[in-house]
């Protein structure tokens, strides 16, 4: 299906809105027709044969007036003319592009939302930015392809075939010699649609990049300013915005040459008009007036025939920019739903891995053969080397990813038979970098219950032990975070996090590395919030830090991708395997 096939079904919705603009705009070309018919009687009837305009008068019973007097009736008709068309196109004008703002509204939204449905691994493979930037730019190219499409479109053609029938009927000789040009603009439209469209998505390409490196740049300023690399950064942004400028150059160009050639076409056409008119003109087939009058159809004629020209342009450059959206909204949910997905109610916390196998590239397997039973209310760390896929293997439990092979199980139930939104609602997740988004604190500790009230926001504060310093903050809840919660400390952070989690109350909680940013006295503290956090839930748990799980009932050894040892830290460290030359690396004595 064509771009702009596409873009039809975002404008179905206000498709009534549509025909009062398209009512409005055939009243406007039938007032702009009407322009021309004035002048041709000053000319013709008062300043040439003012007998003839008498006789008009008369025939009309109209009482005879002054030469001066009839060309002011005329002059203020021809006022009225442009004031009722210029009211038409006025509100006309208004509709496309309120209809154009809202077919807008609706493709960014639904891009937006379908982004946010995207598995992990989508996101993965691509840079925030550029997914911004298609959101925030790309998706604006639905709205000229409205405005400069269908309404330009419409306009031109009626405008056209209206204009064509008057000079028709007035001289079919220099209407058929005014199109001679014709098949050279078609032909000239063709040549230069493609390149545009070309030239129009590397530009959008391009500023994507720019996007991304002033997105990356900015957002690790600190980082920048702490090696001393901002000339670095100025260059490569530098070099990226130059290659944007070029692209633009060169879209310019094109552009300006195509618009050249067709204007020199036009002017072609309208000297050959005049000549063969005047000649017309000499012989008596034509007046002057009525001269004057075909010229200004021609003007009419041509300013449409422009305006396509323009507006295939227009359309080929927006066309670039809609089918980067439409890339994403043609990327299969890899992660979806299955068609008989059912709603999973409060969960006991069963989780048993069968076989599972993972790999983000399926001839690379990050984890093999994988099986692993967690018992409800059962807390399980997971240990290994970097890269042994801890990670990994907790991100398969809220189905950020699907296995490669075997499945996961929560309290019996296959988790693709289990809609994601009931599934995560029964999942906590504690980050070694909790994400708070530039908001308040409130709202940071209720993103997981947005219906919370303010009482049992405090109670989850409590809990985790962030009451104090959030009440010793000027705003106390609702004092802003700042991006990423720039304005609290790590420690800080991370008990918004567990106090989030405590809001949520789900029955299991996943926890990442969640004191490893941490000096020891702070973990220290934070894993006794913690451990209260975790009583009563299924609890698996990841960490490089042995000491903080070595006293946990059962711990999982993983070594490249598979499980390596099973069982508590004493039994692990006495069987001297994998887990006791992890514990001996960690200088850790028993």
């Amino acid at each position: 299906m064509s771009v702009y096939r596409r873009t039809l079904v975002y404008f179905k919705p206000f498709m009534g809105q549509t025909m009062v603009a398209t009512l409005l705009t055939l009243c406007s070309i039938a007032l702009n027709l009407l322009k021309p018919v004035p002048i041709r009687f000053i000319i013709d009837d008062v300043l040439l044969a003012p007998s003839r305009g008498e006789k008009f008068l008369a025939a009309h019973h109209i009482s005879a007036m002054s030469p001066a007097t009839i060309i002011l009736g005329l002059c203020v008709s021809l006022v009225a003319i442009q004031l009722l068309s210029g009211v038409a196109g006025l509100f006309t004008s208004l509709i496309f592009v309120k209809v154009g703002l809202q077919a807008l509204l609706k493709l960014r939204t639904e891009l937006y939302a379908y982004l946010q449905s995207l598995p992990l691994k989508y996101h993965d493979a691509r840079r925030s930015s550029d997914s911004s930037f298609r959101v925030a730019y790309d998706s604006q190219a639905i709205q000229t392809i409205y405005n400069k499409g269908f309404s330009n479109i419409f306009n031109s053609v009626i405008t056209l075939v209206c204009t064509f029938l008057v000079m028709w009927r007035m001289d079919w000789v220099l209407t058929l010699l005014s199109l001679g040009i014709l098949p050279l603009i078609v032909a000239a439209i063709y040549f230069y649609a493609d390149r545009i469209r070309s030239q129009s998505t590397t530009i959008q390409e391009r500023e994507s990049a720019v996007l991304a490196v002033a997105q990356e740049g900015l957002s690790s300023i600190r980082m920048v300013h702490a090696f001393g690399r901002e000339e670095f950064e100025v260059s490569q942004f530098s070099r990226h915005a130059r290659e944007s400028l070029e692209a633009n150059l060169k879209l310019t160009m094109t552009s300006v040459s195509s618009a050249l050639v067709i204007g020199t076409l036009m002017a072609a056409g309208t000297a050959l008009m005049y000549y063969a008119g005047s000649l017309h003109v000499l012989s008596g087939r034509l007046t002057l007036g009525s001269l004057q009058q075909f010229a200004a159809y021609l003007l009419m004629l041509y300013a449409p025939l422009e305006s396509l020209t323009y507006t295939v342009w227009a359309l080929e450059g927006a066309a670039a920019g809609a089918q980067r959206c439409f890339e994403v909204l043609d990327k299969e949910d890899e992660v979806k739903n299955a068609p008989n997905a059912k709603n999973l109610g409060p969960a006991k916390g069963a989780v048993t891995f069968e076989n599972v196998a993972f790999g983000y590239d399926p001839k690379r397997l990050i984890l093999q053969d994988v099986s692993l039973a967690v018992q409800p209310g059962e807390t399980v760390a997971f240990v290994g080397g970097t890269g042994a896929g801890k990670t990994t293997l907790l991100s398969l439990i809220p189905r950020f990813y699907d296995p490669t092979a075997g499945r996961l199980l929560l309290d019996g139930e296959d988790l693709r038979a289990i809609t994601k939104k009931s599934l995560r609602n029964q999942i906590s997740i504690v980050l070694q970098d909790t994400v708070l988004f530039s908001t308040t604190i409130r709202e940071n500790i209720a993103y997981g219950r947005p219906d919370a009230t303010e009482e049992e926001i405090i109670e989850a504060a409590k809990r985790a032990e962030a009451h104090n310093f959030i009440q010793a903050m000027p705003d106390q809840y609702r004092s802003q975070v700042g991006e990423r919660g720039s304005h609290l400390s790590v420690g800080q952070r991370q008990r918004i996090g567990i106090a989030r989690a405590f809001l949520k109350n789900a029955p299991i909680l996943l926890l990442d590395e969640p004191t490893s940013a941490l000096d020891p006295a702070t973990e220290h503290a934070i894993m006794d919030t913690m451990k209260d956090l975790m009583k009563g839930r299924t609890t698996l748990i990841i960490t490089h830090r042995i000491a903080t799980v070595h006293g946990i009932g059962k711990i999982v050894v993983l070594q490249n991708g598979r499980i390596a040892e099973t069982g508590s830290g004493a039994e692990l460290l006495a069987r001297g395997g994998v887990y006791a030359t992890l514990y001996r690396a960690a200088n850790i004595t028993s």
